[in-house]
């Protein structure tokens, strides 16, 4: 015999139109969801009409000479999938970073594509920048596929996955995940599928090594802190947003601190510390190699050195970001850009609100529970406030100091957001039902996350703005 709350909740799944997928086989149901979706997102891309009005790529992946015969079917999915920054990644991977303003593209993702291509057989009909696109292309799907997977897992870390509720929540989140306003840039030679997965990943060891630490499991918890780092480090290498997530090794350092001060100096507490400053010292490496190679290779040669090598901390990326790409505080705020501002406006809109019930949640979950110690070793609800501030911090520089309609795809390696749909769809954690009001509005936002995916799938294909 079924209970209430049971049925309700799988009539609330029905009531959302997700018979398709079963929240009680979740990657089964979220790897067909997976599947259709990025083979519609894929059909649109590929079979969009003309060039678009930028002909860069075809100036990169024309044939050489060497290659007499291209195959028509790969060079032209090739085509499609190579669209604004991307030239520049495949550009990286397969020469180097040869210009100075390609620095502001991930080093870390161009050396994970150009050691994937050196490693995987050529092909005699494609040329090494249509062959190593195409790569890009593949590498992407998988990382996307995933950090679905991932999420799910660290849904289940944060929440739970004992009652039905649960799994509904931890199962839609990840299906969000799949639908993302970073749409075809999940699926295109870009680094944001590369980075959501090392990003999820990332925090999905942390909550694990919080939950390690509930249980007084210190070597467990701390080979997963440090794991931690190595995954955000990385993610900051494929972009440079990742460095926030240091800020839940900086969060945990204080409370270190805090303790020293309260109770005084144990092993205990200056192991633990010396272990998350190390972790912190890795994530730094993810932004400070790439601008030490790019050191040597300005600033210690024969040449005039360029202008950024005399910083008192030198970051060519910084420097090219200002001087190529006009990022900077402000800059972006003109009157030609309130278009893209309003365009990003409803992601960061979302990316704050989520911030705040992530924020408040932990206290209201411990207030409502009636077995608050139990929950306490079984969830790592104390993350999300963590992760707040990592998410409303980067809807801040979004505003403020970058391109901002990037943040439709930026916001894919945060899950906070996918979180604070997912429950308001089928109820927050602290009620038994959810209200129309925020269910209407959740819903109107998926729905207008498909549609928007589907429209930019279109612009992308047919290289339009807005990137």
């Amino acid at each position: 015999m079924t209970s209430p709350s049971r049925d309700a909740d799988s009539q609330s799944a029905s009531s959302l139109g997700l018979n398709l997928v079963n929240p009680r086989r979740p990657i089964r149901s979220l790897s067909i969801f997976f599947g259709l979706w990025k083979a519609l997102i894929f059909l649109v891309v590929a079979f969009c009409p003309g060039p678009g009005y930028d002909t860069s790529t075809s100036l990169l992946l024309y044939p050489t000479r060497d290659v007499p015969d291209v195959a028509p079917l790969h060079f032209s999915l090739s085509h499609r999938f190579v669209r604004w920054d991307s030239i520049y990644f495949v550009h990286a991977a397969e020469h180097g970073y040869v210009f100075e303003q390609e620095w502001a593209f991930g080093y870390g993702y161009t050396r994970l594509l150009a050691f994937l291509a050196s490693v995987l057989p050529r092909s005699a009909s494609l040329g090494e920048s249509a062959r190593i696109a195409s790569v890009a292309v593949v590498l992407s799907h998988i990382a996307h596929y995933l950090s679905v997977l991932v999420l799910y897992r660290l849904s289940i870390n944060i929440f739970g996955g004992d009652t039905a509720k649960q799994k509904t929540l931890c199962f839609l989140s990840a299906a969000l995940h799949i639908i993302s306003p970073a749409g075809a840039f999940l699926s295109a030679p870009y680094g944001e599928a590369l980075f959501s997965l090392l990003s999820i990943s990332g925090f999905y060891l942390y909550s694990s090594s919080g939950l390690d630490d509930s249980t007084n499991q210190r070597l467990s918890r701390d080979l997963k802190l440090l794991t931690a780092a190595v995954l955000i480090s990385a993610a900051t290498a494929v972009r440079s947003n990742g460095i926030l997530g240091g800020i839940l090794f900086a969060y945990d350092a204080l409370l270190q601190l805090r303790q020293i001060l309260n109770r005084g100096l144990s092993w205990a507490v200056v192991s633990r510390l010396a272990v998350i400053v190390l972790g912190g010292c890795v994530i730094a490496l993810g932004m400070a190699v790439p601008q030490y190679i790019a050191f040597n290779a300005f600033c210690m040669t024969p040449n005039a050195p360029r202008p950024w090598c005399g910083w008192t901390i030198p970051s060519i990326y910084r420097f090219v970001q200002e001087q190529y790409w006009n990022v900077g505080f402000l800059r972006y705020w003109v009157v030609p850009n309130i278009p893209l501002f309003l365009l990003a406006l409803p992601m960061l809109a979302l990316l704050l609100r989520s911030a705040l019930w992530a924020w408040k949640l932990p206290s209201i979950t411990s207030k409502s529970s009636k077995s608050a110690a139990n929950a306490a070793s079984t969830k790592a609800t104390w993350l999300l406030p963590r992760l707040a501030i990592i998410q409303a911090l980067l809807a801040v520089l979004a505003f403020t100091s970058y391109h901002v309609q990037i943040i439709n795809r930026l916001s894919s390696g945060y899950p906070l957001w996918y979180w604070h749909l997912a429950a308001e769809l089928i109820g927050n954690l602290e009620d038994s039902r959810p209200t129309n009001k925020s269910t209407s509005i959740s819903a109107v936002a998926i729905q207008a996350m498909m549609i928007y995916g589907l429209i930019q799938a279109v612009l992308f294909g047919s290289f339009l703005p807005p990137a």
